[in-house]
């Protein structure tokens, strides 16, 4: 009959929460990408719809900034994870 060591904590199966960190940020580029194009699109289509010719590169700066900060705030994320 084996005994069971009482100071030893039982093995846990390593089980995988998620993707890696490193793979989650794959598809970073394409989620920039995507937010500045459709800023740009959405920018395109009021100018044409008010008659205006500045919102198309006020939205797409807008997008490049929230695009920026939605990176930034994945990255701030995963390395809490790690603490």
């Amino acid at each position: 009959m084996s005994q069971v060591n009482p100071k030893k904590p039982p093995l846990k199966p390593n089980l995988n929460k998620g993707p890696n960190k490193y793979i989650q940020f794959v598809s970073v580029g394409f989620q920039m990408g995507g937010t500045i194009i459709l800023g740009n699109y959405l920018g395109q289509w009021l100018d044409a719809k008010y008659h205006k010719d500045f919102l198309e590169t006020t939205i797409t700066l807008f997008a490049v900034f929230m695009s920026i900060y939605l990176v930034i705030s994945q990255v701030t994320k995963v390395s809490k994870e790690d603490d």
